[in-house]
């Protein structure tokens, strides 16, 4: 699959409706939803929609995200360029390269092996290399390479991570899907001390269940 010019006409028109209908405004995110050629990160069948606001199937029972909700998300987490950026749950590596067309320096954890070699491939043929891609255990984090300005979370978790958090810089962001397997709330944390964090909730999602381990 190759990004033509009709494609890129599309991701046009999801700009434009993420910005009208949804309400995103924050530029830098809205410019790498119209870079990124999502139709590459999933199955060639579902091509003619991919800039549809819908999820889809991807490897490993797993689906890749809304674009509103991966908008969102990003927009949420207030990033900006240059910051460390910790992502839980590459998938198929979608937001991942909405993340590093922001400029930041991203970290990712994927559990799901076919889905880390999938990510690997396909962010590779798109030049985009994160600065650590990891398969592993998402609860864990990354605490070699932490603290982290930002941290994102795509997948919905039952229960806070609570490692998570204290992989975080003072004044830095988690954005995270928490609640039960069929309905999440979408919560930012913001540290602002070393064991003090302001919560925003940011209404009902649903996303697939965090797990922890690993699956080979």
């Amino acid at each position: 699959m190759q990004d033509s010019f009709v494609h890129k006409g599309k991701r046009k028109i999801l700009v434009d409706y993420l910005r009208n209908r949804i309400g995103i405004s924050d530029e830098n995110v809205l410019s790498a939803m119209s870079e990124v050629p999502r139709h590459l990160f999933i199955e060639s069948i579902f091509e003619d929609f991919a800039y549809e606001d819908r999820a889809f199937p991807i490897l490993a029972h797993q689906t890749i995200s809304h674009p509103s909700t991966v908008a969102e998300q990003s927009e949420l987490l207030k990033v900006k360029p240059g910051e460390k950026v910790l992502e839980i749950g590459t998938g198929c590596g979608y937001q991942t390269a909405i993340l590093m067309t922001m400029k930041a320096h991203v970290y990712t954890v994927e559990r799901q092996k076919d889905l880390f070699d999938f990510s690997k491939k396909k962010l590779r043929e798109l030049h985009l290399f994160p600065k650590f891609q990891s398969f592993g255990d998402g609860f864990a984090g990354l605490p070699t390479f932490a603290p982290f300005d930002k941290i994102i979370v795509t997948c919905g978790a039952s229960t806070l991570p609570t490692e998570l958090l204290k992989q975080l810089n003072v004044g830095g962001i988690m954005v995270i899907p928490l609640g039960p397997t069929n309905e999440q709330v979408l919560y930012r944390f913001t540290k602002v001390g070393p064991t003090e964090f302001e919560k925003e909730e940011f209404g009902a999602y649903k996303f697939v269940p965090m797990l922890g381990n690993t699956n080979q």
